[in-house]
């Protein structure tokens, strides 16, 4: 029996093919210049070449902070849609950045990430920016994405003003959080 269509593409191996054209469409991570270097079920890996325009202290040629930052958190998005099983939004929810030690000037970086718990509506996430050794980390990031798609954050749409106060429950959904209001509801 032979077949007239492609075989389906795991989700890992279509995010490997997509990730050039969603960075492309991205002015932020475009600006950023990041590459997927690899990525498999839940963990991602990017690298970040040294620009010039990166520098944020000219004496020594150390890039700036936000680089690195900006680096985690496109790090982390790709490690939480490598742990769906297709693609849906995502958006950073809260991102904290532990920096240990300056970059060393003019070296690239990586960062990896690891999305170690995928709820209903949020995925935790955690990762390391470095230039060769994941042992010397330049910062670490500890991370929280909001999940919207078929499933995940479907008890959050409509809403129109945000409740008091906003929790995270064990099982990773929100309770009590508002979104854009302005958001369409999906179609499935």
């Amino acid at each position: 029996m032979s077949h007239t269509e492609p075989l389906p593409q795991s989700w890992i191996e279509q995010l490997r093919a997509l990730a050039p054209a969603m960075m492309a469409a991205s002015p932020y991570a475009r600006a950023l210049g990041a590459e997927l270097g690899e990525v498999e079920r839940g963990v991602a890996l990017l690298r970040l070449p040294y620009q010039e325009a990166f520098i944020g202290d000219p004496s020594t040629g150390v890039i700036a902070g936000g680089v690195v930052t900006a680096l985690l958190d496109q790090t982390c998005g790709y490690a939480v849609w490598s742990a769906l099983d297709q693609f849906a939004p995502i958006a950073t929810l809260d991102l904290r950045i532990d920096y240990m030690r300056p970059a060393r000037p003019r070296e690239p970086l990586q960062a990896r990430a690891e999305c170690y718990k995928l709820g209903r509506a949020i995925a935790f996430v955690r990762g390391l920016a470095f230039e060769t050794d994941p042992g010397d980390p330049v910062a670490a990031a500890q991370g929280v994405f909001v999940l919207r798609g078929k499933k995940a954050g479907a008890e959050l749409r409509g809403r129109t003003s945000p409740p008091a106060k906003t929790t995270v429950k064990a099982d990773g959904e929100l309770e009590g959080a508002a979104t854009n209001s302005s958001l369409p509801e999906d179609p499935q």
